[in-house]
């Protein structure tokens, strides 16, 4: 499947359940199998595997933030 496929299955996943560590992991493997090196990163491989796992962090934060209000 393509990768925007991947990217929206994995944001719905993890609006939808508690905490989705599958999309964290999605990523994290398909940085080791098609990453490479990004210049605008300073050099790193794992872009989207950094991204996933801040989005992550940040939509549990959100959801624990609205539930309590």
């Amino acid at each position: 499947m393509p990768f925007w496929v991947s990217i929206i299955l994995a944001l719905a996943g993890i609006v939808y359940f508690s905490v989705f560590w599958e999309a964290v992991i999605l990523f994290l493997l398909s940085d080791l199998l098609y990453g490479a090196r990004e210049v605008k990163f300073a050099g790193i491989i794992f872009v989207s595997f950094v991204v996933a796992l801040i989005v992550l962090i940040a939509a549990e934060i959100f959801k624990k933030e609205t539930r309590l209000r």
